[in-house]
């Protein structure tokens, strides 16, 4: 790369060809030969999912046929069989049989390998897409568009969105490689464009800057989004706005952010075809190690009309999965996602109290506090959860209309035309969700019913619902939308107001059809928190990270619901956390995937060496407890069975996982380091013994509490002795703060200050520069809201605090959710060095601040001292921010 590499204009082509410029007249001539177009690239479809002897629509309507059997086993409603033909039809008349036979292809792979999967998007609109087994939602039970999904208008190939368990989508993933071969199949490319956080530091590397100066400057930024940087964050960042080498990087930066960066690999977006790849476009190796991917991204290839199957991964279906196999496992019935029982009160009931931490899509602030306000009953009050708080009905202000009807369904109006039009036009259409328009589908409807817009203008609408913020479009159906609506006898104010909640889509509005695959992910997550309390906890640690909440409120939430939860152990534990016979049933044993830096070979390794010479868990005499030279005996034993490294029973010391043979942290650390340092090959086993020794046992000071809750989460991101905040309760009750549980039993209106360590930080988009931040302590958790004003004044605190201080007022609604309004932060990080018996050093320059920006750099200069373990650098896991 240098200052040449960009395309000449013809009078510096001519100065630089001066001398030969028949070489520029050649360039001319053999351009003109070329007449190759991009529409001469013929795609075609796999032959693979279509058996010898039929063809590819034949072997889709036997599929479809097979798939009413299984699905309508007493039969299909005729509304059904009226879909299913109508699409058949338009599958055979646009000749894409192949791309839904080669979706059933993979879709059929992974459930033969048992791993869960469903289709979502605009897909679950297709009647054919539930019957062949790919999509989850009925056509029977909702009122699928298929319109929303293909349409005459719309010449381009289908998209259907698959998602597999996060795990195991790699599985999928390389059978597609194994059946297609990796010169006919390939992933998608997306382009990476230029962020605040990457400009920054691409252009200060550029001009020069120090790491630290362009580290500080990007640590200012919020998320991955934005315009550039203002002179308040480079203040924020301990530099000078007016230095000029410093505004010009910064104005270079502003200017950078959303150039294209780079080309990377779609996150599962695979073209398939049946000629050679590679012959139309170069296929590459990707970073990921037996991945290629190709350099068109989604665009493209809609443009050049190549199929592309969308192979996503979630984690929820590895959570549910794995919840399915430990109730199995501990004697339930093995479990599949259409098996969970249907309507079970007690799940609506715990979803109507909003306690849904961990359940899919309902576990965010907003989402918990709407659950109390929706108070759900039925699954299609889910498929309302889930869509109903999204920027689109939010943006179209549809959210407070439905809320109210939803008090009062008897009091809901629903307009009508003038003569002669059917006076229920709309009431059909509407009827479901009160009158109000939650769904793109129901958008598309009312300009089809209220408008009379035919298919091809209503997925016209569709289009330009999804880009209007981007490119514009939306604006141009007004006339044609409000125009047709008056002229058919509407009132011009409702016609206007649908109009607008129509354009509130284009702030990501969801299809019923979407909304409807998810809910089934939400009662199902929600049926195992609420039956299997144990099974769904444990599943939910061993599929992290994913949620919004981290392991240690997991694990706090697991309690509170009356699971038992037992620490990592050196004698009990595996690399997984397991469920294990406790005093109230089955609970909860932490694994060793939990121990920060220790590996899975590891833990593998350590459990054969626990097993005795049948391959049963050797036992542990009572006697050892408490007898110094029986306990050595048995970690050198044990360590030479497993043949691990010192560096793995110093970390299982670290965490605190010899308790049950009768060490605690310090006197297990004290043990293990007295390990030598390499493993000894079995032949001097016995002289490495010898010459190890006895120790006479010296009494060691007894560990705080509090230290060991620190150096808990500092291991394990978690403690189960006890919560940071509850050893400096005392200090906050003096200063007038409250808990996180007085403070939700606060009235409305009322001033005061909590304090609790930050778990979630959220800016959505939607919300107008509001900042939801959630809070922990040792009572629970609480929620606040920053306004624009305040988050400017206070974003340093805002962004990198890690125990903060929140002054305010209570906001209490009628349904009892309460928020604290902040007016005054505080960063109160600095106080978590209270917990341990180690003085913390001050600050002593600003220079400081320039390296570490966040609030927490003042513990950071611990990592400079020699006394000090580089672990004690972090004392609590980092927030998980949302923007």
């Amino acid at each position: 790369m240098n200052a040449e590499r960009h395309l000449k204009g013809a009078v510096e082509m001519a100065r630089l060809f001066r001398d030969a410029p028949e070489a520029l007249a050649e360039t001319l001539r053999f351009s003109e030969r070329v007449v190759f177009s991009l529409e001469d690239l013929r795609y075609n479809y796999p032959h693979e999912p279509v058996p010898a002897g039929k063809t590819a629509h034949g072997h889709l309507r036997d599929l479809v046929r097979a798939g009413i059997a299984k699905h309508y086993p007493d039969g299909a409603p005729r509304k059904v069989l009226d879909t299913i033909a109508k699409e058949l039809a338009f599958i055979k008349k646009k000749e894409i049989a192949h791309y839904f036979l080669t979706v059933h292809d993979i879709v059929f792979f992974a459930r033969g390998e048992g791993i869960l999967c469903q289709g979502r998007g605009s897909a679950a609109n297709s009647a054919v897409c539930y019957v062949l087994g790919v999509t989850a939602v009925d056509p029977a039970e909702t009122d699928v568009l298929f319109e929303r999904f293909l349409s005459e208008e719309r010449d381009e190939p289908p998209d259907i969105d698959v998602d597999f368990e996060h795990e195991r989508r790699e599985e999928v993933i390389q059978h597609i490689y194994g059946r297609y071969g990796r010169h006919r199949a390939a992933l998608a490319a997306t382009v990476i464009h230029y962020k605040p956080r990457s400009a920054i530091r691409e252009v200060g590397k550029v001009f020069g800057l120090t790491e630290d100066v362009t580290a500080a400057l990007a640590n200012t930024v919020w998320g991955s989004w934005g315009s550039g940087l203002t002179r308040d964050q480079v203040r924020q960042a301990g530099l000078d706005p007016d230095n000029p080498d410093l505004a010009r990087v910064v104005a270079i930066a502003t200017e950078l952010v959303g150039f294209p960066r780079h080309l990377s690999q779609h996150v599962g977006g695979f073209v398939l075809t049946d000629d050679r790849l590679d012959e139309s476009v170069p296929i590459g190796p990707a970073a990921m190690g037996e991945r290629h991917f190709i350099e068109w991204d989604k665009d493209d290839l809609d443009r050049l009309n190549m199929m592309k199957v969308d192979v996503l991964a979630l984690g929820m279906l590895t959570c549910i999965r794995k919840a399915f196999d430990l109730i199995a496992l501990h004697g339930g019935k093995r479990l599949e996602l259409a098996d969970v029982p249907k309507d079970q009160p007690q799940v609506y009931e715990m979803l109507s109290r909003g306690d849904s931490l961990g359940v899919f899509q309902v576990e965010s602030r907003a989402q918990m506090n709407m659950l109390p306000r929706l108070r759900p009953k039925e699954f299609y009050d889910l498929v309302i959860e889930v869509a109903i708080v999204r920027p689109g009905p939010i943006q179209g202000d549809m959210v407070h209309p439905y809320l109210k009807a939803r008090k009062n369904p008897g009091a809901v109006v629903y307009p009508q035309p003038g003569s002669p039009h059917d006076p229920d036009e709309l009431k059909k259409v509407l009827e479901k969700t009160l009158g109000v328009p939650l769904f793109q589908e129901q958008a598309m409807r009312v300009a089809m019913v209220a408008a009379k817009f035919s298919g091809e203008e209503a997925n016209a609408l569709r289009r330009s619902m999804a880009t209007f913020r981007h490119v514009g479009g939306v604006e141009k159906f007004f006339d044609k939308l409000v125009g047709r609506m008056v002229e058919r006898g509407y009132d011009p104010d409702f016609a206007r107001r649908c109009f607008k909640q129509i354009e509130g889509f284009g702030s990501y509005g969801f299809p019923e059809s979407h909304a409807a695959s998810f809910a089934k992910l939400v009662y199902v997550s929600s049926w195992l928190k609420c039956f299997h309390p144990a099974a769904f906890a444990c599943a939910l640690l061993n599929s992290q990270p994913m949620g919004f909440y981290s392991s240690a409120e997991i694990v706090r939430d697991a309690r509170e619901h009356g699971v038992e939860v037992f620490g990592a152990d050196v004698t009990a534990s595996c690399w997984d956390n397991v469920l294990e016979h406790g005093e109230r049933g089955l609970a909860l044993r932490l694994g060793f995937r939990q121990i920060e830096g220790f590996r899975e070979e590891w833990a593998e390794a350590l459990a054969e060496g626990r097993e005795d010479e049948d391959g049963a868990m050797s036992s542990i005499p009572s006697a050892l407890v408490g007898d110094g030279s029986q306990i050595s005996t048995f970690i050198e034993d044990l360590r030479r069975r497993a043949r691990l490294p010192k560096a793995a029973f110093v970390k299982l010391a670290d965490a605190d996982a010899f308790r049950s043979i009768g060490l605690d942290r310090r006197a297990a650390l004290w043990e293990v380091r007295r390990l030598p340092d390499d493993v000894a090959l079995p032949l001097f086993a016995a002289a490495d013994a010898r010459d190890l020794g006895r120790e006479s046992a010296a009494p060691l000071p007894e560990m705080p509490l509090s230290e060991h809750v620190v150096a808990d989460y500092q291991t394990t991101r978690l403690s189960l002795k006890g919560h940071p905040m509850q050893f400096l309760r005392a200090m906050f009750a003096a200063e007038g703060a409250v808990s996180c549980s007085e403070l939700g039993q606060a009235r409305d209106g009322r001033r005061l200050k909590a304090a609790g360590v930050v778990l979630v930080r959220q800016k959505p988009g939607s919300a107008k520069g509001v900042v939801f931040m959630t809070i922990a302590d040792e009572t629970g958790i609480a929620n606040a809201v920053m306004w624009p004003s305040v988050t400017k004044a206070f974003r340093k605190e805002v962004m990198g605090a890690r125990l903060i201080e929140i002054s305010g007022r209570v906001q209490r609604s009628p349904e009892g959710i309460v928020h604290l309004v902040a007016e005054r932060l505080v960063d109160r990080t600095i106080e978590l060095s209270r917990l341990s018996e180690r003085e913390l050093k001050p600050p002593i320059a600003r220079a400081d601040h320039v390296k570490h920006p966040l609030p927490d750099s003042t513990l950071s200069d611990r990592a400079h001292s020699p006394r000090v373990h580089p672990r004690d650098v972090r004392i609590l896991p980092k927030s998980r921010d949302f923007h």
